[in-house]
């Protein structure tokens, strides 16, 4: 595989089929379960304009994905986006796709008048961290709580 061989896009609602198919497979990456998405959800999500899916793909075939959300701050009229999941198929891992990923989130963002990206990872996923830092990233000590009516 090269690096032109790898096509990374934003999915827009006329790519709803692409879209289940990316999230399906995010969620493989992930081990967790999913549930099917229905059309209309997913022409909803797309239609968004402060939510992002960026697909990576290897002759249309879905091998990497990045999900985020724009988030305006309160403090200047300015956005920030938030990478809220990435992830590569694993026989597919270390080749330059989750790199290729961020870099189109940077430059999409960019072009929209967002300069500011920011993803969480877990302490315990070394390999997420030093993703980012390779990524050059600078990592903020942070806890995140999460309050959720099923726990």
């Amino acid at each position: 595989m090269k690096p032109a061989d790898i096509q990374v896009e934003r999915l827009a609602v006329s790519d709803l089929d692409r879209a289940r198919v990316l999230f399906a497979m995010m969620a493989g990456v992930f081990e967790t379960d999913a549930e099917p998405l229905s059309d209309r959800y997913l022409t909803d999500l797309l239609a968004r304009h402060d939510f992002w899916a960026l697909c990576a793909s290897i002759d249309g075939h879905p091998v990497g994905g990045l999900t985020a959300h724009t988030l305006p701050l309160t403090r200047a009229e300015v956005f920030e986006l938030f990478i809220y999941d990435i992830a590569v198929r694993p026989e597919f891992q270390r080749q330059g796709i989750g790199r290729r990923l961020v870099a189109a989130l940077r430059s999409l963002g960019a072009e929209s008048g967002i300069s500011v990206v920011f993803v969480p990872a877990d302490n315990e996923d070394t390999h997420a961290l030093d993703f980012y830092r390779a990524l050059g990233g600078t990592p903020a000590p942070v806890t995140i709580f999460t309050f959720s009516d099923d726990e």
